[in-house]
C-alpha cells in the first residue's frame, strides 16, 4: 500500500456520472500496492509511483506483502533512496522546506570542489575571515597562514568549520557568487526546493532545502571522487598558526564512534549539520553487499542530541532489508533538468512539479479522462496541493 497522509484532493467537472467515474478511477490510481502476483499469474509487474507522491505530506511507502515494517521516526522529514538507481525507497515529508545546517555544504563541496585544485596554496587575510556568524563551528583557519585547499576542505568536512569555507568561498569569487553558483548547480541536479543565502548552511533568513535535495547531493557526491574521499575521512592533521598541526576528528558520530554512539557497518559519509534553528540534519551513505544506500533525517522532535544519528541507523537498516520487497515511491532523478545516460541513466517516474518559493507544493495536475454519455463530454481535473508549510519553532 502507499501511506499518504494529510492530501486532499479537488474535483470540478461539468457532468458526474456513471461513465465518468470510470474513467476517473484509473487517472487517479490506486494507493494500494499490489499485494504479490496469485498462483500461477507470472512475474510481479511493478507500478511506476505517481509523479506527485513525494509531494504529499506524511509517510509514502508501497511495501509488498512481506516488506519490513518501516521504523517510527520523530524527524521533521526524512528519506531512504538507492544511491545507484536513484529509486525513493521511502519518505517521509520529502519535499518539504527545511533550514539544513552544515548538511548544506554538501552543495558547496559539489559546487566548489572541481573549481580548486588541492595541491593550490593560499595565505588567508583578514578580511576572507569577516562575517562569520556567531556560534559558528570553526577549524581554527588563521590570518597570514598559508594552507592547502586540501587542508581547507579537511576543515569543511571533518570539523564543519565555517572558516575554511569562507575561505574557499573568497577563492570561488566571493560569498554572494557562491551562493549563486550553488543554487544553479542545485537546479541543475534537479533539487528544486534549496535556496542559499550562507553558503556554510548558517541559519540566515529565507535558507532552505529538503530531505529530496539533500539526498540528492549526497547522491551526487558520491560520485566525485575527492567528495568520496574528504566525507568519510575519519581523523586529519590541520595546520596550526605556530607552523606545526594538530589532529581533527570527524563531526559525524555515526563514522567515528564518538560520544558512545556506535559505528555504522558500512557508512561512507556524508555530513551531519546543526544549528539552534535547523536541529540536528544529517545525510548519511552506507554499503552493504555492492549496494550503498542515501539517508537523510533532519530534525529529530525526541531522543536528544544523538536521535538523528540513531532514526539514519533504523533508516538504512530498513533500506537494506527492505531490498526488493517495496517499489519505489518516486526517483532522485525525476526533477534533472536533462536525462542521465549509462549506469547513472534515469529509472525512478516521470519529471515531477517544484514546489514554489512561497513554500506551497507545485500544483499537480493531471487530466482524468472524458467520457460520452447521451452527447456529453466529461472534463475531469485533479489536483493535489499540500497548503502552507507549518512555521517553525
Amino acid at each position: 500500500m502507499t501511506i499518504g497522509l494529510a492530501s486532499r484532493a479537488a474535483v470540478s467537472t461539468c457532468v458526474l456520472c456513471t461513465a465518468g467515474l470510470l474513467v476517473l478511477a484509473p487517472a487517479a490510481g490506486s494507493t494500494a500496492a499490489d499485494s504479490g502476483p496469485s498462483p500461477g499469474s507470472g512475474p510481479r509487474v511493478t507500478k511506476a509511483a505517481p509523479a506527485e507522491l513525494l509531494y504529499r505530506r506524511g509517510t509514502q511507502v508501497r511495501p509488498h506483502r512481506k516488506a519490513p515494517e518501516l521504523p517510527e521516526l520523530s524527524a521533521k522529514a526524512w528519506l531512504v533512496a538507492d544511491a545507484r538507481s536513484g529509486d525513493v525507497l521511502a519518505a517521509h515529508n520529502a519535499h518539504r522546506k527545511l533550514p539544513p545546517a552544515s548538511t548544506l555544504k554538501t552543495l558547496f563541496a559539489l559546487t566548489v570542489l572541481p573549481s580548486l585544485p588541492a595541491g593550490i596554496r593560499h595565505t588567508v587575510s583578514e578580511k576572507e575571515l569577516r562575517g562569520i556568524g556567531p556560534g559558528s563551528s570553526l577549524v581554527g583557519v588563521a590570518e597570514d597562514r598559508t594552507y592547502r585547499v586540501s587542508d581547507l576542505w579537511n576543515g569543511v568536512f571533518l570539523n564543519s568549520g565555517n572558516d575554511a569555507v569562507h575561505v574557499l568561498a573568497a577563492l570561488n569569487g566571493g560569498w554572494r557568487v557562491t551562493a549563486e553558483r550553488m543554487e544553479a548547480k542545485a537546479r541543475a541536479l534537479g533539487a528544486r526546493d534549496t535556496r542559499v543565502t550562507s553558503p556554510d548552511g548558517y541559519d540566515a533568513p529565507g535558507q532552505v532545502s529538503s530531505a529530496f535535495d539533500l539526498a540528492v547531493f549526497g547522491r551526487a557526491g558520491l560520485k566525485n571522487p575527492e567528495f568520496a574521499r574528504y566525507c568519510k575521512k575519519r581523523f586529519a592533521l590541520f595546520p596550526a598558526r605556530d607552523g606545526g598541526s594538530y589532529p581533527i576528528r570527524n563531526t559525524n558520530r555515526l563514522l567515528t564512534g564518538a560520544d558512545d554512539v556506535e559505528p555504522y557497518e558500512g557508512l561512507v559519509g556524508i555530513k551531519n549539520g546543526y544549528t539552534s534553528h535547523a536541529g540536528h540534519t544529517l545525510v548519511a551513505a552506507a554499503r552493504r553487499d555492492g549496494r550503498t544506500l542515501v539517508a537523510t533525517v533532519l530534525n529529530p522532535q525526541e531522543g536528544g542530541a544523538h536521535a538523528v544519528y540513531e532514526e539514519a541507523r533504523e533508516l538504512l537498516d530498513w533500506g537494506f532489508a527492505a531490498a526488493g520487497r517495496v517499489d519505489p515511491v518516486g526517483s532522485l532523478d525525476a526533477l534533472r533538468d536533462r536525462p542521465l545516460t549509462g549506469p547513472e541513466a534515469e529509472t525512478g517516474p516521470a519529471r515531477a512539479e517544484a514546489l514554489d518559493d512561497g513554500g506551497r507544493a507545485g500544483a499537480v495536475w493531471a487530466v482524468a479522462g472524458a467520457a460520452l454519455l447521451g452527447g456529453a463530454v466529461v472534463g475531469v481535473s485533479l489536483r493535489l496541493a499540500w497548503g502552507p508549510v507549518p512555521s517553525e519553532r
